[in-house]
């Protein structure tokens, strides 16, 4: 679903991603794990499309980078960032929305919708347990029901490939639950796309999750299953600090400095 293959990433020079590879398959949960600035947002915004590398080749739902219009290819593939929800405008409905997410647009007003369009994003909204709000200005929304609507939105097109850039941010304790449990339902659904999530918190990582991505200044230092490349030491490593890692009975994960 994803192949990533010697990619790089530079900025006024300053290396952010180093050349890497990695491929996502289709029955794959993936968590992408490092500090800030360890290049996380980077290379999801290159699988994403909105992105393009330094060097490399980018593969995304057997189109290539380069051969293909990511313009239409952006509609395959469900994302969402803390960039692309900052532009969405807070008086938009919700169904609105999640409706945009058809031709991976902003605003509605670009592009017709017929009643299909408004009973898919009912049945998002919905899965994600806010059709309730399907009328409501997102802007009216407390921060964790507006997550989880932006959940709903990449949902929309029924996506090949899930992309989740930070999806819990600034979110308190009781949303940051709520959207986990959302997750949970995607992560262990055997039918639902590959996913990627993002984070630099192991404690919002919901279950189902089936491999680690560990990021540390622009270098993999780890990569591969869950159950046995999220260790403590590969998380000191990560983070650069001694760590410890602990998995509960439940899925979930814990961390904390070792002192």
């Amino acid at each position: 679903m994803l192949d990533l293959r010697g990619v790089s990433f530079v900025r006024d020079e300053r290396v952010i991603l180093a050349p890497m590879d990695w491929r996502v398959a289709a029955d794959e949960r993936w968590l992408v794990l490092g500090a800030n600035g360890s290049g996380k947002t980077t290379l999801v915004r290159i699988a994403a499309m909105y992105e393009h590398p330094s060097s490399g080749d980018v593969t995304v739902l057997g189109e290539h980078l380069g051969r293909t219009d990511v313009r239409v290819l952006r509609r395959r593939i469900g994302y969402s960032s803390a960039a692309i929800a900052a532009q969405i405008r807070p008086e938009l409905t919700c169904i609105d929305v999640v409706m945009t997410a058809k031709f991976a647009a902003l605003e509605p007003w670009w592009h017709r919708y017929d009643d299909d369009d408004r009973a898919r994003a009912v049945a998002c909204l919905d899965r994600m347990r806010v059709a309730r709000f399907a009328d409501r200005s997102l802007g009216t929304l407390s921060s964790g029901e507006q997550q989880r609507v932006l959940l709903a939105r990449a949902l929309m097109t029924d996506p090949g490939l899930l992309l989740l850039d930070e999806p819990s941010a600034r979110l308190d304790l009781g949303g940051r639950e709520q959207l986990v449990a959302a997750l949970a339902e995607l992560t262990t659904d055997p039918d639902a796309a590959p996913l990627v999530l993002v984070t630099h918190h192991l404690d919002e990582v919901p279950e189902g999750m089936t491999h680690v991505l560990m990021l540390r200044q622009g270098q993999v230092v780890a990569r591969g299953p869950i159950d046995t490349t999220l260790t403590s030491a590969a998380l000191s490593d990560c983070f650069e600090m001694a760590l410890q890692l602990e998995r509960r009975s439940d899925g979930r994960w814990s961390a904390w400095a070792d002192r």
